[in-house]
């Protein structure tokens, strides 16, 4: 490698020397200084030759220190009159100068990458007199960059995401590697990538570092993550060029491609005829393998002769349907039910109806189980209407009731007391017929509203109570009464004829058209009378 490296800058050196030679006028200077690289000094008749420009190797290595050139004047006449002094960036440090024959070597090992090129001044004074013989002149050493640096990418690690089912060369993610080396010398910082792991699924771009999709339709549901390594290698990707890797993790997200689909293609479930309205009755769940509103399902009842009796609500945190009791039902009336049951996505992608319908249907059958139901009566309520002058013991009306069961079981009924505290009325147990047992008066309660219980012989905890309103119709059993006690009062000099009193009449009782009263004395009074009545045809 030393061989290698001094060689290189041997034929560095020797290039520099034929331009000089080839072409003077472009190292040509007003200076009699002149700058060899090979320890010769170049001269012409008029003036002396400068190099304004060095270059040195980075990284040497060799036994020696690097020769870097020679300082010289045409003033110098070889005997050791002039002293060669070098200012400037490293002079002394980095670059030591023979004050005596003016030649320039580097004395540490250089790094093109920390500082690429060095300003340095030349001066030569006489040592006798300390007078400078030459104006102090400027030249630059260039550090001439070997491929000593690895491509480095800006992460370690990069993470990406695609969509699955995405075409091939759908662009994934770029990645960057730089390369520290000199970009205008050689191919020492020319990068081309190249993938180590993650084929045949992606694929990079040599020159761009942008990774692609491989393959056609790669699925979540099939695999969902994927690591590739990507290399960076300078010198064109040639062999010797120095590499560097970066991991990618590229996640596949999910689009909905796939739709809902039951397990099964029928579910069992069984209720009591007396479940409520809302009443849950099973849950069942389409499965879906996308994720998050790909996944979300919407369940409805589409068909069956049980659509009007049951409803099925989705159940947004767990996708599932959940069957539930619409309206009341009754297993003297119908035992079983079917349904079709719907499960849709509510987010299809239109790019996949292709597929097929993003839904799935199954049937639900649901099985009504008896209950030992109380008494059902034959109404809502009863009224009754019963003369006031009914006597006791006479039977005023009846209430029916039966058992809704299959079982048909005995019926008995009674009076609930506490609606009925004077015991007026009764009722017959095995029949519902009710009866007085106390005689009435319309005009002390016209209304009597009193609850009748019927009870399962066989269980007495099945019991159904009826309001029964009783109406109690009017008779004339009462004589008609003056309104007020009247007290009347007459001059001595009345006229007759004249108007001294008027008189009304009221009758406790209820006519169906209002009271008709007729007015006239008294028998015994009616013979010679020294007072008259005169009838109004009305109540006074």
């Amino acid at each position: 490698l030393e061989i290698g490296v001094q060689y290189e800058a041997l034929l560095l050196q020797l290039t520099l020397l034929f331009l000089a030679i080839l072409a003077p006028d472009l190292f040509l200077s007003e200076h009699k200084f002149c700058f060899t690289n090979d320890g010769k000094t170049l001269h012409r008749t008029k003036r002396g030759w400068m190099w304004n420009q060095f270059f040195l190797l980075e990284e040497y290595t060799g036994p020696d220190t690097q020769y870097v050139g020679k300082l010289h004047t045409d003033q110098d006449k070889g005997d050791g009159n002039l002293k060669y002094i070098l200012t400037g960036d490293g002079a002394g440090s980095l670059f030591i100068i023979d004050e005596n024959t003016g030649d320039i070597h580097a004395a540490k090992k250089l790094d093109r990458e920390e500082k690429s090129l060095y300003v340095l001044r030349a001066k030569a004074i006489d040592r006798k007199t300390g007078r400078q013989v030459e104006p102090e002149s400027e030249f630059i050493i260039k550090i001439h960059d070997i491929n000593d640096n690895e491509p480095k990418f800006t992460k370690d690690t990069y993470t990406a995401s695609i969509p699955e089912m995405s075409g091939v060369g759908t662009s994934v993610i770029q990645v960057t590697a730089t390369d520290a080396d000199d970009a205008n010398y050689g191919n020492s910082a020319k990068v081309v990538y190249s993938i180590l792991q993650g084929q045949p699924y992606f694929s990079v771009d040599p020159e761009t570092g942008i990774i692609k999709t491989a393959l056609p339709d790669m699925s979540r549901e099939n695999r969902e993550q994927y690591q590739v390594v990507i290399q960076a290698k300078d010198m064109g990707g040639q062999m010797g060029g120095l590499s560097g890797t970066t991991t990618v993790n590229i996640t596949l997200t999910d689009v909905n491609d796939n739709p809902p689909r039951f397990p099964q293609s029928s579910y069992q479930f069984s209720s009591p005829e007396s479940a409520a309205p809302g009443t849950p009755l099973g849950r069942i769940k389409a499965n879906d393998p996308d994720v998050g509103e790909n996944a979300e399902i919407e369940y409805s009842i589409s068909s069956g002769d049980g659509s009007d009796m049951f409803d099925i609500i989705t159940d947004k945190d767990t996708q599932e349907g959940i069957i539930t009791v619409k309206k009341h039902l009754d297993f003297e009336n119908k035992v079983l039910y079917t349904l079709k049951v719907e499960a849709s996505n509510t987010h299809p992608d239109p790019r996949f109806l292709q597929l097929g319908p993003f839904k799935d249907t199954a049937f639900v059958k649901i099985s009504v189980e008896d209950i030992d139901e109380p008494p059902v009566f034959s109404r809502p309520w009863y009224l009754i209407e019963v003369d006031e002058d009914a006597k006791e013991g006479s039977i005023i009306g009846q209430v029916v009731a039966q058992d809704p069961d299959i079982a048909k079981n005995a019926i008995k009924y009674s009076v609930d007391r506490h609606t009925d505290l004077d015991r007026i009325f009764n009722i017959y147990s095995g029949n519902g017929s009710l009866f007085l047992s106390k005689p009435l008066d319309r005009e002390e309660t016209p209304w009597h509203n009193i609850t009748v219980i019927a009870t399962e012989i066989n269980n007495p905890k099945q019991s159904s109570q009826i309001p029964v309103f009783i109406r109690i119709l009017d008779i004339n059993d009462h004589a008609p009464e003056f309104a007020n006690y009247y007290e009347t009062f007459v001059c001595e000099n009345a006229k007759a004829g004249q108007l001294i009193q008027t008189v009304s009449a009221i009758d406790k009782d209820q006519p169906p058209r209002g009271h008709k009263f007729f007015f006239e004395l008294v028998p015994e009074f009616a013979v010679h009378p020294n007072f008259s009545v005169v009838d109004n045809k009305g109540n006074c």
